[in-house]
């Protein structure tokens, strides 16, 4: 990207280049394989005000959760409802240790305690983000996707 070379610098600098667009189907299909499988796709998010990016998203097949920003337009809930519904699913025997397994698309830390539970009770976590993802959630997870290498797969140019 002009004036980053690279994403770490590109987010530090604030430069965007608003004509990339994530494929979400192309991340789901990479993160979760075949969709036959796949029990459950959850996105959580706080939306701008008449953003049709969610309605889109669950063309893909995702269950949407939005919360509003606070008034700062800063994203609040999320990771609590994330940590929250996975937690909840795990203990409440939605999710099976044996046969089933969770794949979290985040790179934040602040995921490194559910995690580390979750993998001590035997549950095994996938984590699927870009390479800069925290080393301590890389660490905590039973598998870590990269997904610098698929950038083209996951592109989307509109403009």
């Amino acid at each position: 990207m002009p004036g980053a070379a690279t994403i770490i610098e590109a987010m530090n600098n604030r430069i965007v280049d608003f004509s990339w667009k994530l494929d979400y189907g192309a991340l789901h299909q990479l993160a979760c394989g075949n969709p036959s499988q796949i029990g459950a796709a959850h996105l959580w998010g706080s939306p701008p005000p008449g953003d049709g990016f969610w309605k889109m998203v669950e063309k893909y097949g995702f269950e949407v959760q939005t919360y509003d920003r606070n008034t700062a337009g800063r994203e609040k809930k999320v990771d609590v409802a994330i940590a929250h519904r996975i937690t909840k699913d795990a203990y409440k025997g939605t999710i099976d240790p044996k046969n089933d397994e969770i794949t979290l698309v985040a790179g934040d830390k602040d995921y490194v305690p559910v995690v580390e539970d979750l993998v001590k009770e035997g549950f095994k976590v996938d984590i699927v983000f870009w390479e800069h993802a925290a080393s301590e959630l890389k660490d905590a997870a039973s598998s870590f996707f990269n997904l610098n290498p698929h950038l083209s797969t996951l592109t989307k140019v509109w403009g």
